[in-house]
Order: structure tokens, then sequence, then C-alpha cells
């Protein structure tokens, strides 16, 4: 004899065949992992004006699913950028065309890669990014609800779960980090099973795609035998202050998720709420506010694809609004101007024909400044002012395209496609060098390249390191500088940069700005050496940009 459900489950049960929700099951095989669309988990989390649920105390919106869908993550197989890098990086290596999408396709399009890609008659598995049905709608989906909460904790943080290699829950469990999870309307719902698991607060759930290893290809796509850590911000993370999973934390402890999911409101204060509704919008009457609950807003500081998805998300296909976009690129430039890195005037001996001054730069993140993909990159723009704030002197200026230009305005050759890189600065003389904070990729025979594939270690990688930046650590190797060897004011959590100046007749103010981009003019440049239809589409898009620097920092010194 079957047991009688409770009353509300068999009410939750024909409320959710009359919307049809009772059809959404998971995209996979009848048995073993499986994901589903982000839609499936909006029908209990996305914010209604009839629920209680999902919002703070001022009574403001923090839904999961309407924060994440206009977060990168929610875009992360939308992205413009990325796109185009892909396709150049099959134009370079078109026999490896393959091994490229499934790399790339592993973490942009993790629902899609999980259910399997097929070509499907084509020559691409990338067509999933344009084809109708489901399949095409899990690619689009980006890194979506069921791939961060379904992943099993089974190997994370250990090598085999980076670059993608994560393990979806067998048992089709969906993690939470509350005790106790209610599970019949889950279960109902999505096929899917709640459960606890402390791992989805953890950093090594976001190593899985924040750690990625390629393997370097010669100038004729053939392997060079060498591996190379292209991009490690979680590694950056567990070499720093700032981790947490060591056995003695200290004071500036903080995963991940504590600064991209944070379980404080925009006041600071920690949010208690009912973590879902029912299906028709109501609230669940035996759900109870729960804390912590995680604004899912993945903000981090790709401005300039974020600006590109409010401008013309129709034509990317985006599904979040416009003023989600903008509500998520305000956060991602609060932020950088905010929590990021500062900067500050040292040493400053005016002379009668000298004008001498260090700049110190002190990184406030977690990891690297800038991080993850090589096309970010920081720079000192610093200038010597009149009375009337004409620049006597100005070193890393920028132009109406964003790129840099010496004091003459003139844009030199290192913002070329082709054009030299300059070297890591520990003094600036003159207004055509520059203090950069960027990585440049070396190749098998120690050439600097921006194909990413090309890349066996780096040319020169002078980012700021993360407070706490061991070089005896485990992870010291992926994640040390290069070129810097002999700066002595460079080091874990800052740098000072020594400028040499002739004294300027007029000089009033110095002043002193960090600046950022998320995607340099130089690799625009090197992208658009290569005619694919990506390029094209991106390009026509960054063309249409606002292309100028967020200034992260800033300090004006008189020097009267």
């Amino acid at each position: 004899m079957q047991p009688r459900l409770p009353h509300f489950v068999l009410v939750l049960a024909l409320g959710a065949a009359a919307l049809g929700l009772s059809a959404r099951r998971p995209l996979a095989p009848e048995d073993g992992p499986a994901v589903a669309l982000s839609r499936v988990c909006a029908s209990c989390h996305r914010f209604s004006e009839r629920a209680s649920a999902m919002r703070d105390a001022e009574g403001r919106a923090v839904a999961p699913f309407d924060l994440w869908r206009s977060s990168m993550m929610a875009n992360a197989a939308r992205d413009p950028f990325w796109r185009a890098v892909m396709s150049v990086e099959i134009e370079a290596a078109p026999s490896r065309r393959e091994d490229i999408e499934r790399k790339c396709l592993g973490c942009h399009t993790p629902l899609a890669s999980r259910i399997g890609l097929e070509a499907h008659g084509t020559d691409s598995l990338a067509h999933v990014l344009e084809c109708d049905g489901e399949l095409g709608d899990a690619a689009r989906d980006g890194v979506s609800c069921t791939v961060c909460h379904g992943m099993s904790p089974a190997g994370l943080g250990t090598a085999a779960s980076f670059t993608a290699g994560f393990e979806l829950d067998a048992d089709r469990r969906l993690y939470g980090p509350h005790p106790d999870p209610f599970p019949g309307p889950m279960r109902m719902h999505t096929g899917f099973e709640p459960t606890q698991g402390e791992h989805v607060t953890e950093s090594a759930l976001c190593g899985t795609c924040h750690t990625l290893v390629t393997h370097a290809l010669d100038a004729a796509g053939g392997d060079t035998g060498l591996a190379f850590h292209e991009q490690t911000p979680y590694l950056e993370w567990r070499n720093s202050a700032f981790d947490e999973e060591r056995a003695r934390p200290g004071p500036d402890a903080a995963s991940c998720q504590d600064c991209h999911v944070p379980t404080r409101d925009v006041d600071g204060r920690p949010i208690e709420t009912r973590i879902a509704h029912n299906p028709g919008g109501r609230d669940f009457p035996f759900l109870r506010p729960r804390e912590p609950f995680g604004r899912h807003v993945f903000v981090g500081g790709n401005v300039l694809v974020l600006q590109l998805l409010r401008d013309h998300g129709p034509e990317l296909l985006a599904t979040a609004p416009r003023e989600a976009f903008a509500a998520t690129l305000a956060a991602a430039r609060e932020q950088l101007t905010t929590r990021t890195a500062r900067v500050a005037v040292g040493d400053l001996k005016p002379t009668a024909d000298r004008l001498r001054f260090r700049v110190d730069v002190v990184n406030l993140t977690g990891h690297k400044f800038p991080t993850g993909h090589p096309s970010r990159r920081a720079w000192l723009r610093v200038r010597v002012l009149d009375e009337a704030g004409r620049a006597l002197f100005a070193s890393g200026d920028w132009d109406a395209t964003g790129r840099l230009v010496d004091g003459s305005g003139h844009v030199p050759a290192t913002e070329e496609d082709g054009g030299p890189v300059q070297p890591h600065r520990t003094v600036v003389a003159a207004d055509d060098e520059v203090a950069r904070f960027r990585a440049v990729m070396a190749d098998s025979k120690g050439a600097a390249t921006y194909r990413l594939l090309r890349g066996a270690d780096w040319w020169v990688d002078d980012r700021l390191l993360p407070r706490g930046w061991d070089p005896e650590h485990a992870d010291a190797g992926p994640t040390r500088p290069v070129g810097t060897a002999d700066d002595p004011d460079f080091g874990p959590g800052r740098d000072g940069v020594r400028y040499e100046l002739p004294r300027l007749a007029g000089a009033a103010v110095l002043a002193v700005e960090l600046c950022y981009q998320p995607v340099s003019p130089r690799w625009v440049a090197e992208l658009a050496a290569f005619d694919t239809p990506e390029v094209r589409t991106f390009l026509d898009l960054w063309r249409d940009a606002d292309r100028s620097p967020v200034v992260i920092a800033r300090q004006r010194v008189p020097l009267r």
C-alpha cells in the first residue's frame, strides 16, 4: 500500500501539473549524473511579489536565479570575446579543432558538455552554441545551477579536478549549506535530491574551472609536451593569507564565495530568508527563514563584456533584461573601485632639477590582480599637472580607443599586433615608459605570444601577488611572478615603482591613478589579425563600446 502524501504535497503536485512543471526532468540518461536547465530551478528560486521568500531585511529581492542570470557565469557561453578567442585558436591550429573545443566548452558550456558533445553532421562541436532544442538551450545556459550545486565533493581541490575535471553526483543530489532540507518539492519538480554539502561554500569547488591547465602546441599544431597553468585564481588564493582551508587560517581568511557569493546584503547585514517559494509564486508554509543565504551575484571585473551584454543582449541571445546587466555592471565597477587595490605616493623628494617619488600599489584581493585570462592588464597613470590642470608630464595616458599613448599622444608599437613587449618597470623616467601589471605568455621557444595554446610559460608576469604569497608554498611554481627578480620592491601583496623625472616649471599637483582593462587593445589587435565570423562580431561590438579603463584607485599630492 502506498503511503498517503501530506495534503500540501498533493496541492503542490496538482499545481505543478497545471503549470506543466512535473515534466521538467533532468537532462541525462535515466540513471547516473544529470543536469537541468536553470529555468527548472527558477520555478522556485526566482523572485515573486507574492512571497516573502528570497528577500533581505529591507525586502529587497535576492533570489538566486535573478541575480545569477546577468552574471558572467550565466553568460559564459554567450561571451563574444570568448567565442572570438576560441575561433582564433582553432584558426591557428585547425587540426586540433576538437581538442580545443572540448577544452573550452568544458568550462563555458558545462551542461552541454556533460550531456554529451557531438558534431551532429557538422565539423564542429561548438555548433551546440547555435543549435535548437534542449542541447542548444543547455549550451547557452552557461555555468548553471545544477553544475555548481551538483558537484560531488570527491576530489575537489586536487589536480584531477582542475580544468573542468569535476564529477557530478551520481545519485543526483543537489548540495546546499543547510541541514535537514525538506526534499519533497525538489524531488517532485526536478528529480533531484536536496542534500547538505558544506563543499558548496568552499573555494575548491570554484577551483575546478578557475584553474586552467593547457598543453602547449607548436606553430604547426603539434604537441610540445609542455603543460602550462594559464589561469590560476584558485591556486593564487590557496597561496595567500586568504586561504581559509589552512590548518590555522589567519584574520584575512575568506573563501571565493565570501567575496563573489556574499551572505550579507548590500548594507553588510547577514541575510536570513526563506530559500524558495512554490511554483505558483507563493511561500511554502512549512519553510522557515534560514541562513547563510548567498547573493548569487558572481561579481568580478569583466566590465567590458557586461557592457556588451547590456547593450546588445538580444543580439547575443542573452535572457536577462538590460536593467539586470546594468546592475551587475554597476556592482562590478563598485567592487573594482572600493575593494581591489589602493595606491600611495611616498618618498616625494623635489629638488631644484629633479622630481623623485615612489608609488606603492597594494593588492586587496585574495588572488593576483589582474587575475584570470591574460587579456587583462592594469597600469599606473602618473601625471604632473600645473595649476590649471594641464599635464606637464604624463605616463600611462590613453586615447579614445583605450590604447596607451606617450606624452605626445603617439600610440607606441607595444599596442599593435606583433609589437614588442615592455619589460617589468622598477623605475619610470620618460613618458613612453609605463608601469604595468599584466601577464604575457611565451611559446615553447621563449618568444612572446598571444595565442593561448602556444603558451608554454610566461614571458613576463608582474601581476600583483596576493597578500601572504609564499615562494616556498606547494602552489608557488604555477603562481610565481616572472621578470621581477631584480625588483626589491615587488613582493606579496604590493609593488613599489620609483619615478625619476625632471623638475617641471609650473608643476603644482602630482596625480596618480591605477587603471584597469579586462581586454587590452593589444589583445584585440592580435585577435584582429584573424578573420573569423566570431572575431568580426566581437570587433563590431567592441568598436561601439566604451573602451576607457576603470580607475581602480587614485591619489593627488600637491607639489607646492
